[in-house]
């Protein structure tokens, strides 16, 4: 079975019993959380968290996935891929367990005539029900049933909201894929190969990942992957020998010259060039392009990776087109995308190809420069610092410059390699995590600049401005000059930059030289009067030391912050005014359209104060009152009643804003020349981030008028919904609620008169069992939730008068029992807590409340008989001791 009959198979199987059928969404999904589609499941993301209603209880589709984790071991190994489909069945609260294991089984024995014998089921250690299902209802072995622990077998998307168990199938491939399975230790993976995986999503976990509650409508997502199920139809040992693939690798084949099983190093060399093809046609078939950066740096990083390979096999001559066409005709027909997209794809791929090898023939001038100097000092090793720069600006591969520097009797040391590396990934971290620091370690960069000037800042007049290129930085190396698409950071003998400070982001621009042009992403200052960097990347041409620069920053941006700035100086004085001279500045986030003000203050701000401060600082920006900023000396500044901030280290001359007659601040960020130029400020709320300190939030200029904008239409479709106008809301909502109140109380009235009549029905049946001197009552009630059962074991408790009452019922994948005892048993010694504690062990849990009255329960629900029955024996021997 070819993978285009795989695919029609389990779509056509699936669409039998009522899924519809999904066409694959593109690799770029529609999730700003992911880079790449990484799973069958997220284009149904929104509907398994709730952000969506689904159009359908069930689907099905073959997913195209790329995943990038793994990037570096594709090749080295057989099993992993870049690009790969994955065929899925989904349940949006629709069916649950049973029928996906069940369709599982049958798809893969029945229609992909799969050996049940061969066939082998994993579930979460604690899943009995799944097990059940395997083994009961499936027909599997209890012995080919195994049991595995949180890591293997439980998903989540590693955030609060969905998450549950999951259940594997695995496909025994026999003794030459490995050893046999004797139900102690390690499942040979390579052997017992996961072919389907079955995830039920039953639960709601919060951030730490702990489980707090049940989703109230279970949901399936599965996930075949079809290059796995292909090698097992296709009898052969990996994906690579597919028809998915194996075209592929025969053309590269015949481009190299080189023979698959020739060597490891030709395998390896071999299988990134099947692999990497088809992962590029599909990656620009959805519209991505190579770039420096996010999807597009993944294409790129692919094709140069291809490249080095076809040189390896000794080809020096451009060859990617010629797999890619064999990709773009198999995956055409099943994936019109691909057929359609065929000639840009082509040309983008020998475009890059061309422009990496002149990159990679640099890069090997520039190895053969360290080889002889190393040699002519008379050195046996090339240093890890030219290993790491030759990986970082040329991309050359660790193993590839081993390999050229073998030859000419040189050794390099993988530790000094990975050192470098090390700092490199620690630096990416943190970037990433602060969102807009430093790009390198502090305090070397420090070392760097320690023996420059400092900047000259020009940007409180101007934002153009002509300056010298003083130094280059990339990485934590002083470097001469900056090609295109390096990210570095570079230092001026003046700016008009304004560098991150006073809560204040640093500006965005370019700076463009005679050879090139630097788009300037951040700017920051290493300590109070040193030297300005300006974090970015050459975006076209190189940039080179002593070059005569003009710098250009943004204006939108820098007007967007300056409203901010400005708006954040009325804010503070305002809050000065209303809640008293305590309520200082803490810290503060100043960008364009949106700042972040933190002071100290013991209480939270109400919403009235709140609205007098917002109607405060708007009438000041219609007064269009005058901002002036002038420096002196911090004594002088001080007695003019300027505020300084507390914590703040000031040096003997400082700059102080003026906002009309009521806000003096000493300030070195950038203003409005006019408080009408803030536009408009919108406060979003108050919160308090920390004891004694709260947090104001608010918009500015058009975000808070886009805000406001917002919020009118929102009202809008308000009243069209309750069929009101905008002023007529409020009250339609309060009648509203009012009627529903009254329905709430109605329905609650008859649901006490059927509780009544239900009391009424089992007082006068048999299930009022006489024990001795007292009643026993032992009843399963499903699909009640515990607050109902509670209420009927405490009416037929009551009406009983001397009784113990037990009721279990199960919902939504949890089972709980529920325990009464009359208050002369109870004194007698017999005690609910003791009764439900063997019913609810059978649970999986335990109970808790009063010697009275007791819930408990758990999440085998398979169990709950059971579990009755060991409450009725408990009960039965503490009425019979009782007397």
């Amino acid at each position: 079975m070819d993978g285009s009959s795989i695919r029609k198979v389990f779509l056509n199987f699936f669409a039998e019993r009522d899924h519809t059928i999904v066409p694959s969404a593109p690799l770029v999904p529609d999730d700003p959380t992911l880079l790449l589609t990484n799973a069958g499941m997220v284009p149904f993301k929104p509907y398994f968290v709730g952000q969506k209603t689904p159009p359908y209880r069930r689907a099905t589709s073959v997913q195209k996935c790329f995943r990038t984790v793994d990037l570096e071991e594709v090749g080295r190994t057989a099993r992993h891929l870049t690009f790969f489909e994955m065929l899925g069945n989904f349940s949006f609260g629709d069916y649950f367990k049973q029928d996906a294991c069940r369709w599982a089984w049958e798809l893969v024995t029945t229609k992909f005539l799969l050996e049940p014998g061969r066939l082998w089921a994993t579930v979460y250690e604690t899943d009995d029900e799944a097990a059940e299902i395997w083994e009961k209802v499936v027909g599997v072995p209890p012995e080919r049933i195994l049991r595995r622990g949180r890591a293997d077998n439980f998903w989540s998307m590693g955030v609060a909201g969905p998450c549950g168990p999951c259940s594997e199938l695995l496909y025994d491939r026999g003794e030459a894929f490995g050893a046999t399975y004797t139900g102690t230790g390690e499942v040979d993976g390579e052997r017992y190969l996961e072919i389907w995986n079955l995830v039920f999503m039953q639960y709601l976990q919060d951030d730490r990942g702990e489980i707090v509650g049940n989703l109230p409508k279970p949901s399936v997502d599965t996930g075949a992957g079809l290059e796995r199920i292909a090698a097992i139809l296709q009898d052969v040992p990996t994906a690579f020998e597919t028809d998915l693939l194996a075209p592929i690798l025969k053309a590269a084949e015949e481009v190299t010259g080189a023979a698959y099983g020739e060597s490891a190093g030709t395998d390896m060399s071999l299988r990134i060039l099947a692999d990497h093809p088809r992962a590029m046609a599909m990656l620009i078939a959805d519209g991505v392009l190579p770039s420096n950066e996010g999807r597009g740096y993944v294409l790129r990083r692919l094709i140069r990776r291809a490249v080095r390979r076809a040189r390896l096999l000794g080809v020096d001559r451009h060859l990617l087109t010629q797999l890619t066409e064999v990709a773009v005709d198999l995956f055409g027909r099943d994936y019109p995308e691909v057929a359609r997209s065929a000639d840009l794809i082509q040309r983008v791929v020998a475009s890059e190809e061309a422009r990496f090898d002149d990159t990679l023939r640099r890069g090997l001038a520039r190895l053969e420069d360290e080889i002889a100097l190393a040699k002519a000092r008379g050195e046996a090793k090339l240093e890890g610092k030219v290993v790491f720069e030759l990986h970082d600006t040329y991309v050359f591969p660790f193993d590839l410059t081993a390999e050229f520097a073998a030859d000419e009797g040189l050794v390099v040391d993988p530790e000094e390699f990975e050192q470098h590396m090390s700092v490199q990934r620690r630096r990416a971290k943190e970037a990433r995590r602060s969102g807009g620091e430093l790009s390198a370690d502090a305090e070397v960069l420090r070392g760097i600049v320690a023996g420059y000037d400092a900047t000259e800042f020009l940007g409180y007049e101007v934002i153009n401005g002509e300056a010298s290129v003083e130094l280059i930085i990339r990485g934590l190396a002083e470097v001469p000059v900056l090609e295109e698409g390096q990210d570095g950071e570079l230092v001026l003998d003046r700016t008009t930059f304004y560098p991150e400070g006073g809560g204040q982001i640093g500006d965005r621009g370019t700076i463009a030289t005679p050879t090139g042009r630097f788009s300037v992403e951040d700017t920051q200052r290493l300590a109070t009067g040193g030297p300005i960097l300006h974090r970015g990347r050459v975006v076209a041409g190189e940039i080179q030391v002593g070059q005569r620069a003009e710098t250009r920053v943004d204006p939108s941006h820098r007007s967007g912050v300056q409203r901010s700035h400005t708006a954040t100086h009325m804010i503070h004085w305002a809050l000065r005014d209303r809640l008293g001279e305590h309520a200082h500045q803490k810290g503060s986030l100043v960008e364009p359209g949106r700042l972040r003000f933190d002071f100290q203050h013991f209480e939270p701000v109400g919403a009235e104060t709140l609205a007098s401060i917002e109607e405060e600082v708007n009438s000041r920006v219609l007064s269009d009152d005058a901002v002036h900023a002038f420096e002196t000396t911090y004594d002088q500044a001080t007695a003019l009643g300027a505020m300084a901030l507390f914590g703040e280290k000031y040096g003997d001359y400082v700059r102080v804003v003026e906002v009309g007659d009521y806000s003096k601040e000493l300030c070195g960020g950038t203003h409005v020349h006019h408080t009408g130029q803030v536009g408009v400020i919108k406060i979003l709320g108050e919160s308090s981030i920390a004891a004694g300190t709260r947090r104001i939030e608010s918009y500015t200029g058009i975000a808070g008028l886009n805000y406001l904008n917002a919020q009118a239409e929102r009202l809008r479709r308000a009243a069209d919904l309750l069929r009101t106008d905008p002023e007529g809301v409020v009250d339609k909502l309060e009648k509203l609620l009012e009627t529903s109140k009254a329905l709430e109380a109605q329905l609650s009235k008859q649901k006490a008169a059927g509780v009544e009549d239900e009391v009424k029905a089992i007082l006068a049946s048999d299930d009022v069992r006489p024990v001795g001197s007292s009643k026993l009552v032992i009843l399963k009630r499903e699909g009640r939730s515990v607050d109902e059962l509670r209420k009927l074991a405490i009416m037929l408790r009551d009406r009983l008068a001397s009784a113990v009452v037990a009721l279990g019922t199960a919902l939504d994948g949890k089972a709980n029992l529920v325990v009464a005892v009359s208050r002369d048993l109870v004194q007698r010694g017999v005690s609910a807590q003791d009764l439900v504690a063997p019913g609810a062990a059978r649970l999986g849990g335990r109970g808790g409340g009063k010697p009275d009255l007791v819930v408990g329960g758990g999440t085998q629900v398979a169990e709950l008989d059971a579990a009755l029955d060991a409450v009725r024996q408990s009960a039965q021997a503490a009425l019979e001791g009782a007397g």
